[in-house]
């Protein structure tokens, strides 16, 4: 699946290496982790805020 998406987007295996080095570069080896990390709760968060909107609507429509 995800060969699909990368074969959507014209990326092939060299293009993909470029861009995970020129991150590398830009954010350092030390600062990946906390990138990462940082990014997980964002999503943790967005999708805590659709689910909370999800319920709030299902919970004005019964009324």
């Amino acid at each position: 699946m995800s060969q699909t998406m990368f074969a959507i987007a014209g990326l092939g295996p060299t293009e993909l290496v470029v861009i995970v080095l020129i991150i590398f570069l830009l954010f350092g080896a030390t600062r990946l982790p906390q990138l990462a990390k940082a990014l997980g709760q964002s999503k943790k968060a967005f999708r805590e805020g659709i689910e909370e909107g999800e319920r709030e609507e299902r919970k004005t429509i019964k009324e």
